[in-house]
Parts: C-alpha cells; structure tokens; sequence
C-alpha cells in the first residue's frame, strides 16, 4: 500500500479528509470523509480535475474547515499533489459527518418508504380489478336473466313475479352503482380519472339528468322542477363527468326529500368569474352545522349508526367533491335543517359556446340505430367462460333472431372463428388457457378477419381495460353487467357500421 493512500485511511480515522491528483492533475482517490465534506459521491470526485473539486470546496472554510492543497511530488509516487480537507474545530466536521450520515440513512428510509407504497398501489389496483371482475361477473347473469324475464323470453309472467323481478333488478342495481361509486372514487384519488371535453348541450345534459331519478320522484309524489334559463345552450366539458355529478345530487335530493316536497335544478351565469352555476335545491330534511364539514368526506355518513333511515355508502358526495375538482370547479353545500339544502356546482365557462348545435332529420338520422324488421340470421361467436352469463347471452340473444356459437376460452374462439366465420364476435377478457386480448390478436392477424366485428365483453372496469381492448383490435368495449337491450343495440350498430374506437358502460 502507498504511503499517501495509508495517510488517507489514516486521516479519515482522525476526522480529516484528502483527495489525491496524479500528475496531470486528475483526482485519482478520495477519502470518505472527503466525500461527506464536498457533499457528493466518490464516483462524481474522482477522475475529475483538481480545478473541478476545488470548485466543490466554495463555502466548506465559511463552515470551519480548512482547504489546502500539498505538494507531494517528492515523495516520487504517483500522487503528485493533495487536497486536504481539515477541521479548524474537530467537533464541527463530526458533527457535519454525522449530519450527513443522518441525511443518508433518511434518504434511504424515505426511498424505501416510497417503494412500499408503490408496492402498497400496485396491490390495491390489483385488488380492485380482481373485486371489479368477481362482481360484475355474477351480477350480469342475474341483471341480465331479471331483463330476459321481464320481457317474456321465458314465459309469461304475472304481477307479483314482475313485482319481484323488479325488486331483483332495482337491488341488483344498487349493488352495482355501490361498485362503481368505489371504483370511481378510487380512480379519482389514484389520479387516473381523465377528463374528455366536448361541446356539450346543457338542456340535453340536465334533461337526461333529471330522467334517471323521474321514477322515484314520481313514487315519493316529488314536484321535479327545471329551470335553466339565462345558461349558455353549450359549454366545453366532460358530459359523463357532469351528469354523473348531477344524477347523484338530484338522487340525493329526491331520496332526503319527504313525499309531495319540491326537488329543483337551475343555473345562473357569473360572467366576472368566467364560470356557470348548477343547483340542486330541495325541501327536504337538510343539514345541520355541526354535520355540514363532514359530507364531503369519504365514508361518512350524518344518518349514522343502526338505527339509520337512508341507505348508502358516504361515497357518493366525497366522489361529487373530487369529479368537480377534476373539472376545474366546485361544489358547495347551503343547508338549513328541518328546511332543505342547495348544492352548487361551479364549472369554468371560458370555453362556452354560445349557440347550440342545430338539429337536422339528417343528424338525428345518423343517431338512431336502424334495425330492419327482416334481417338475415346472423352468426354470433359468444366467447365466455362463465356457464351462467353463457345461458343469459345466448338465450336473449336467440330469442332476437341471432344464431349463437360458444367458445369457452380464447384457444376456442380462433378455432371457431376459423371454422364458422361469424358476422361478430363478443370477446370476454378473463378467460382460462387463453386470455381474450390475445384471442383478438390473434384473430385480427388473419386477414379474412381484420373487417370483422369485435365486441369486447368483459367485467375489466379500471383504468387502462377499455384502451388495452381496443389497441388489441376490438370495435367496441362494453363493461358488464351490461343490459340486454342495450348488448343487442350495440351489436346493430356494429352491423351498421359502427365507430371503430368507441365504448360503453353496460351500467349506464
């Protein structure tokens, strides 16, 4: 061992540091302590020029160290010259050692902090994928046998089955929006909600709205209002994004409202803001002070404990809160207890438009389906690993004048599609020895297939499913469970040439 490199392991025993330069002024080695007082790694010290590390020593005296560089030439080694880095208060480079040291050892637990929360997510998504499919699979045979039911295709059926098919599909509907209010919820969170804006007709928007609670006001005698006068007919936003806010506050709305109460929605236009306002008003039992901080927060709920009136989860205002905030927006809550309450929900108008979109017959045409009353029978290839969405899917769909094939797995769908050539294909996505992604790849690489109608058919809701299905080379992605009514319109449309990137959501 050279003489300078033992002095270095020496002075880095004794609390100092030393770089050493060959003779063409390199940094050929560099003490730990050297490395701690010039705060970078040795890799980024040495083979670097002495004029480079001395740039790295501005400020180190101002902290008690001295710098002075030896010449050590005559020691006829290959070290010519010395950066020596030495505390003019030996307890102040100890404590700059042990600061560093600390600074390390948290910087390493933060790292690994940061790694098991990567971990922590990646489990929670997978969780939630795996739960999205495990419940949307039984719930589209039991929504889809309630619909196939109640329209006969089984035998006629009375009043009190009817009756009890109702309560079949509205519970089974509640478990499903419990599902998907989860689902969002998680995504928002997660950041993994994207926003598409569009031009978007506000009557249109507010009248669909108001349909999906009609029902239950008309049940509870509520006097459903709106009134949207003064608002702009179209603004720039995300229309799903939008309604789905609003549908939740008018349910919210109609169901914390008494019998023959008043449920209202209007808008007002605050041009100094740039931004429009919707409100939800109700006479319904409203909100204390004491409760109205916590209604936005997940999970919670004021009608709390067991004895609680109103059904719900406590998801559906926190995702009301984060969806507006996603928009660009707002929500707020005014609330009078034993009165009713008013929610307002704030959008930027910056992007509005001031005319609506003029309809035409030629563009309501184009938006309706056309099923001919004589069509020719036309092979379905269903592939689905589950017996009993199989029965639901080929029932209804024989009953509509389709001839159905099923593949069990992926393998099974090239083989029939090879062997039957069908008019459309409906792929799930989970499925044993072959996954579906890959059975449509597969089929979309033989080019007697590549114009063939590909519906993907899967429970696959989270983020990304919907992409990966149609990068695969599928036509359409419908999310389970879906309605019948609606799998047998989509198909149509596939026959009529359907969007070739475009999705629905089987809930909706």
């Amino acid at each position: 061992m050279s003489a300078i490199r033992a002095g270095a392991q020496l002075l880095d025993v004794l609390g100092d540091g030393i770089v050493a330069f060959d003779a063409s002024g390199h940094a050929t080695s560099c003490s730990e302590i050297a490395s701690r007082v010039l705060g970078r790694p040795v890799s980024e010290i040495v083979g670097h020029t002495r004029e480079h590390v001395l740039g790295l020593t501005v400020g180190v005296e101002a902290q008690g160290i001295s710098v002075k560089i030896h010449d050590v030439s005559h020691l006829k080694e290959e070290v010519h010259t010395v950066l020596l880095l030495r505390a003019a208060n030996e307890s102040l480079l100890a404590e700059r050692t042990s600061l560093a040291e600390r600074v390390e050892d948290r910087t390493r637990a933060l790292r690994d902090a940061n790694a098991e929360l990567e971990r922590a997510s990646r489990h929670k998504d997978e969780f939630l994928a795996a739960m999205s499919h495990e419940l949307r699979t039984p719930l589209n045979a039991i929504l889809g046998l309630t619909e196939a039911m109640q329209e006969g295709l089984f035998g006629p059926v009375t009043d009190a089955q009817g009756r009890s098919l109702s309560d079949i599909e509205s519970s089974g509907r509640h478990l499903l929006a419990v599902i998907n209010d989860i689902l969002d919820l998680s995504k928002v969170m997660a950041g993994k909600r994207e926003v598409n804006s569009a031009p978007v007709v506000l009557t249109d928007l507010a009248n669909a709205s108001v349909r999906m609670v009609r029902q239950l006001a008309l049940k509870k005698r509520i006097d459903l209002q709106l009134d949207l006068s003064g608002l702009p007919d179209q603004i720039e936003t995300d229309e799903r994004l939008v309604k789905q806010i609003l549908v939740n506050l008018l349910s919210n709305a109609v169901k914390f409202t008494s019998d023959s109460g008043v449920v209202r929605l209007d808008g007002t236009v605050d041009a100094s803001r740039d931004q429009i306002t919707l409100r939800v008003m109700d006479t319904g039992i409203g909100i204390s002070p004491a409760n109205l901080p916590r209604i936005f927060k997940p999970f919670e709920q004021i009608d709390g404990g067991l004895a609680r009136r109103h059904a719900g989860t406590g998801l559906g205002l926190a995702l009301v809160s984060r969806l507006s905030e996603l928009l660009g927006g707002g929500v707020f809550v005014e609330s009078t207890e034993g009165e009713g309450s008013r929610f307002s929900l704030t959008l930027p108008l910056s992007r509005s438009v001031a005319t609506a979109v003029p309809s035409t017959p030629e563009l309501e045409a184009s938006r309706r389906v056309s099923v001919p009353g004589m069509r020719p029978v036309r092979t379905i290839l269903l592939a689905e690993d589950n017996e009993a969405n199989q029965r639901t899917f080929v029932g209804y769909l024989q009953a509509k004048g389709y001839t159905v094939a099923v593949a069990w797995n992926g393998e099974e769908a090239i083989e029939q599609t090879k062997a039957l050539n069908p008019a459309l294909i409906l792929m799930d996505i989970q499925m044993p020895k072959m996954d579906g992604l890959t059975a449509i790849r597969r089929i979309r690489e033989d080019p007697r297939f590549a114009q063939t109608p590909i519906v993907a058919l899967t429970a696959l809701a989270m983020p990304g499913d919907r992409e990966r299905c149609l990068q695969a080379g599928a036509n359409l992605h419908l999310t389970k469970p879906v309605r019948l009514r609606d799998l047998t319109s989509a198909i149509e449309g596939q026959f009529n040439g359907g969007d070739e990137t475009q999705t629905a959501a089987g809930n909706l």
